[in-house]
């Protein structure tokens, strides 16, 4: 009640400055003296235009319009910096005065104790004989693990700067570096012009270097970041990245250009520009370039990308029944042995899907046309010089019209029975190919009935199981007309689609013939939060029609057994998908297995497939691969924590690569160490070995997230 008078008080007497805003004083007591001075004692509180002042005591002189407040005092500004002092004298306002014994916090994070702080203006906070840190101080050392000392140092809240005189950096008490001037930017801006965190990093192709990006802020939504990298083994690179921002998109250009010793005299770079907008009428543009110098460099840089670089331009829109596509795309591989002329590098393609329900018939039905294109930049018609099956010239044109059709139907018994069908017409305009040369038209169908019968259990526990064994027997057309198959050469058998019309990916090629697909599939739900999935099927066909090699496991009058199962549980995946013969030989194997805990996560798999050659010929269309990979994570303690990323080629019996990592984050500090080696070699490229040091300073503008603050010890 007393507080509540002595507020009415201090508002009555009307502090000239304050109260024309609304200005709020409570005090434990107040008392008026000469009718000019008031003085609030005890628990001091003003709030004044988002502002907060906590204080013992606060002495207003009405002539002088000034603030004498004695500590310990708080002053909040309300957009995240805080003032804690001994003693104060200040404006009326709170936006001019001087603190002393004084410390500035911003964001919670950074620390600036001084002797001295000055607010002038209520956009500038001067600070005099500064210790900058974010880091924490343990009772009984008033060291902090790493801290800035400078003359002054002034922040500017209007330009969310801080800007430092005469300033050393030291760890812990040891001086590393004195900078005259220094800028940096406050915890609370996210983008501003200036130096990133530096990496210094190792390869055993280059020598030793650092990196240190320069990021340029070029208005609210363009920035550019520069990074020159220079090297004990004289390799000069500078890497770049421009992004742009639109109302309807976003662009974006990153690469490098290099001199070194690897290639002495060679100007070597890479570029890749992606970008995305949004069009009229729900329409969508993509937008991706690439390009390299020579195959070596992305390797020997250590670029993430492909080893096949695409470039396209696509503009589509999807809607719930709709799909509407047109694209141009541009292939260059730098595999090793591949010639980019006899490869189907410039492709065209334009889509129309349509979802639709036919009435009184039934069901739900689609349409598709296609037109589509591509092209190799070789004229050889008569040759196959790298003996992959098709003409070095072969050029393709091609024009689809498809037409599906499904209907379900809910027996009595509970079973459930489906026909289907599906009709295509392709026509084909080869060029350059001695075997193929002129035009081709293919008509195909297909028809399908299906049953279904699904027995579920529901159990007291809450655990719901289902069993739902499926037969589809399909009729097929045997298509007389001999089309080269480009597009679908690899074909993958597993539960996605044991019950397709046809298991090709693409078009030039059907699955012709009279079939059966079988299939049982498993299901338990258990309310305790995981679950398991178990798929097993296979494919019975009336005769072989040799459309199948035998890695597919598609092959033959009866195809390999295909088997899945799949187990979900808190923080856990694990799938397994096998397809093998009657004998358990396997012809593919894949394991995959996820999982994220509190302090440690993996993501691990293991695939294995055999050889494939179309037709059993001697032409290869993949090799053999029987290959682990691993990447795995721990978190040590709150501070530390480490990682293991590996790949194992059991074909060739060495890892393709290997590396680890060192992390220490705490509220003030993040040191990132790397090691990695890529074990792999071809006539362009050796083994190299890279390790990558990163040390930051957090708590300032555009930093990582901070981690837990470290513990004291007694």
């Amino acid at each position: 009640m007393f507080r509540l008078l002595s507020l009415l008080v201090a508002l009555g007497f009307a502090l000239p400055a304050l109260a024309q805003d609304k200005a709020t004083l409570v005090a434990d007591a107040l008392q008026i003296k000469d009718n000019s001075t008031l003085i609030a004692s005890g628990h001091v509180e003003i709030f004044y235009q988002g502002q907060k002042l906590t204080a013992q005591s606060v002495t207003y002189d009405q002539a002088a319009d000034r603030l004498l407040i004695a500590g310990p005092i708080v002053l909040t500004d309300g957009k995240g910096a805080v003032i804690l002092a001994n003693q104060a004298e200040m404006d009326a306002d709170l936006t001019q005065g001087v603190l002393t014994s004084a410390r500035l916090v911003l964001q919670q994070q950074l620390q600036m104790a001084a002797a001295e702080i000055r607010r002038v203006d209520g956009r500038y906070t001067s600070l005099q004989r500064v210790v900058a840190s974010s880091c924490k101080v343990c009772a009984g050392s008033s060291v902090p693990l790493w801290e800035i000392r400078a003359r002054r140092v002034v922040h500017d809240q209007a330009e969310q700067q801080l800007y430092f005189d005469h300033a050393q950096f030291r760890l812990g008490r040891l001086p590393v570096m004195y900078i005259p001037r220094l800028r940096i930017p406050d915890p609370s801006l996210k983008r501003a012009s200036g130096f990133l965190l530096p990496v210094l990093k190792n390869n055993s192709n280059f020598g030793t270097g650092l990196l240190l990006p320069y990021f340029i802020k070029m208005g609210d939504s363009r920035d550019l970041t520069v990074t020159p990298f220079f090297t004990t083994d004289g390799s000069r690179t500078v890497n770049l990245r421009y992004r742009e921002a639109f109302t309807t998109g976003f662009l974006e250009v990153s690469g490098g250009v290099s001199r070194d010793q690897l290639m002495p005299g060679e100007t070597r770079g890479y570029v890749l520009g992606t970008g995305a907008f949004v069009l009229p009428r729900g329409f969508k543009l993509d937008l991706r370039v690439e390009a390299v110098s020579d195959p070596a460099y992305i390797l020997d840089y250590d670029y993430p990308t492909a080893d096949r670089l695409e470039s396209r331009v696509e503009v589509s829109r999807t809607r719930r029944n709709e799909y509407i596509s047109g694209r141009l795309i541009a292939f260059h591989s730098i595999r090793d042995g591949e010639d980019n002329a006899t490869l189907p590098s410039r492709i065209g393609d334009l889509t129309y899907h349509r979802r639709f329900t036919l009435g009184s018939l039934g069901g739900e039905g689609g349409f598709e046309f296609q037109l589509h294109g591509h092209e190799r930049t070789s004229n050889d018609a008569l040759n196959d010089v790298n003996m992959d099956g098709i003409a070095d010239g072969r050029d393709m044109q091609r024009l689809s019209l498809r037409a599906d059709w499904r209907k379900n139907i809910l027996l009595d018994n509970g079973m459930e029975a489906a026909v289907l069908g599906e009709a295509a017409a392709d026509f084909y305009l080869i060029g350059q190919d001695a075997e193929y040369d002129g035009s081709k038209t293919r008509l195909h169908g297909a028809l399908g009935a299906e049953l279904r019968w699904p027995w579920v259990k529901s159990q007291a526990n809450g655990v719901s199981q289902v069993i739902e064994p499926v037969v589809q027997l399909v009729l097929a057309s045997r298509s007389g007309t001999s089309i080269p198959n480009e597009d679908s050469a690899l074909v993958e058998f597993d539960e996605t689609n044991l019950f397709d019309l046809s298991r090709f990916p693409g078009a030039d090629a059907v699955e012709n013939g009279t079939r059966a697909n079988l299939g049982v599939s498993y299901l338990r739900l258990d309310p305790n939060g995981w679950t398991l999935g178990v798929t097993v099927g296979r494919v019975l066909r009336t005769e072989d029609l040799g459309q199948f090699s035998t890695a597919s496991g598609l092959s033959g009058v009866s195809s390999d057994w295909m088997a899945a199962w799949q187990l979900e549980m808190a923080g856990l995946n694990l799938t397994n998908r096998l397809v093998f013969d009657d004998q358990f030989n396997m012809t593919k194997a894949e394991v995959q297995l996820a999982y994220t805990g509190d302090r440690f996560n993996v993501v691990t798999g293991y695939v294995h497939t055999e050889a494939d050659r179309f037709e059993d010929s001697a032409t290869l269309i993949s090799d053999p691969i029987s290959e682990l990979t691993l990447a795995t994570g721990v978190k040590l303690t709150d501070n530390w924590s480490g990682r293991v990323a590996s790949r194992y080629d059991f074909e060739a019996e060495r890892a393709a690569k290997a590396g680890l990592g060192l992390t220490y984050r705490n509220e003030c500090l993040l040191v990132d160490l790397s090691l990695s080696r890529r074990f792999t070699s071809s006539t362009s490229v050796k083994p190299t070995t890279d390790f990558g040091l990163s040390v930051e300073l957090l708590g300032f503008g555009g930093s990582s997230a901070p981690g837990p603050a470290r513990q004291c010890r007694r």
